[in-house]
């Protein structure tokens, strides 16, 4: 994926995701159908056995497989997630999670999408978990 900017009406939303910032993760790049979101696996968001818990690659590879049908909408949109599932495939050890979200297929109505969340430990990457489900667009909250 080419590096561009990040949109800044596709910034400003994710700067409203308050779960995004209780996870430290910052929007990474955001264009073209494509989006990609890292977190660090930071203590409070680790499950019993010390790996880092399902709902830390869930709510990463959700949003950024919604800010990747979000990329492919005129500025004054939102994404809401429809329907969502994710297969958890390894423990996720590692300091840093990563989603790479895509839009698989477009349509005025509904985005099927899907992500790929991988845990990161100096340059070993490890696929923890993908994602798939459906984005409808909607008018964003007043």
């Amino acid at each position: 994926m080419s590096e561009h900017p990040i949109a800044p009406h596709l910034q400003a939303s994710f700067d409203r995701q308050t779960m995004m910032a209780t996870f430290g993760a910052t929007l990474v790049s955001a264009a073209d159908g494509r989006a990609v979101i890292r977190a660090p696996l930071m203590p409070g968001v680790r499950q019993q056995h010390g790996a880092g818990h399902a709902a830390l690659a869930f709510g990463i590879g959700d949003s950024a497989a919604g800010y990747a049908a979000l990329s492919l909408l005129p500025g004054g949109r939102e994404v809401m997630t429809a329907e969502i599932k994710i297969n958890l495939l390894s423990p996720a050890l590692g300091d840093w999670f990563e989603a790479t979200g895509e839009v698989v297929k477009a349509g005025r109505r509904l985005s099927v999408v899907r992500a790929e969340v991988v845990a990161i430990t100096g340059t070993a990457r490890k696929t923890i978990a993908i994602l798939q489900g459906t984005m409808v667009p909607v008018d964003p909250a007043p």
